[in-house]
């Protein structure tokens, strides 16, 4: 019998490629997003192991409908990844920014995440994953919304692992991607250390197989974590 993921951003960037590798390895992939015709292309590639459902996770109280259809067609769900995600420079504070970054990052992450979590619950076994971000080990002056929703999410997802490791009759696994820079849309400009899609893509499925608490993508991004922890404010505003 197939095991069954649930991708929730699998348009683009690691929710496209890591629904590449999860069909790969044979699973049957429900891939969600907002732009149909990016869905329907990936569906296109291999479309007995593919079903759609165009959702914005930002429409909250859709969440609940688009879950229960989830159900409904999967019956058993192995594996939800969260690979939602928006972000970018707000130098003005811009409300509309801030708000669409709290929309996708906070609050739709959330509600994904309590409605995957319950469900595993229920069914007494899964996997919950959140693409997360090196962004939530400290602030930024230029992109302050973006940096305080991965952090959010970073304690979030620690937050429902332990939450995980205390509920009883159940075998729930809960995993924080904590990316640096790799080559999608989101890394704009010069960076360093800036890791192939690909290459990020595998090193995450293989950290989601070995049901990690924790992976940073590339592995490398674990020191800097460090660093820029113990960093004082005024150093890292400098390069933050």
């Amino acid at each position: 019998m197939s095991k069954h993921a649930v991708v929730f951003g699998a348009t683009s960037g690691i929710g496209k490629e890591l629904s590449k590798l999860l069909v790969a390895d044979g699973y049957k992939v429900l891939i969600t997003g907002r732009r149909l015709e990016k869905l329907e292309a990936l569906k296109a590639e291999n479309p007995q192991q593919y079903i759609i459902k165009q959702h914005d996770v930002t429409d909250i109280e859709s969440s609940d409908i688009l879950f229960k259809e989830i159900i409904d067609t999967l019956k058993t769900i192995d594996l939800v990844v969260y690979s939602s995600g928006v972000g970018g420079p707000n130098y003005n504070l811009d409300w509309q920014i801030e708000y669409n970054t709290i929309a996708t990052n906070v609050l739709g992450a959330t509600k994904i995440f309590g409605l995957a979590y319950n469900f595993f619950k229920d069914q007494g076994y899964g996997h919950l994953v959140g693409i997360s971000s090196i962004a939530g080990v400290r602030g930024n002056r230029h992109v302050p919304c973006y940096f305080a929703s991965k952090s959010f999410m970073n304690s979030y997802l620690e937050s429902l692992w332990m939450k995980a490791k205390r509920t009883k009759n159940a075998n729930i696994s809960v995993t924080d991607i904590v990316p640096g820079f790799v080559e999608t849309k989101m890394a704009t400009g010069t960076t360093f250390w800036k890791a192939p899609l690909d290459r990020a893509t595998k090193q995450i499925y293989d950290a989601i197989k070995s049901k990690k608490k924790k992976a940073y993508i590339t592995r490398r991004w674990r020191f800097v974590a460090i660093l820029v922890r113990i960093m004082p404010a005024k150093i890292v505003m400098k390069y933050l």
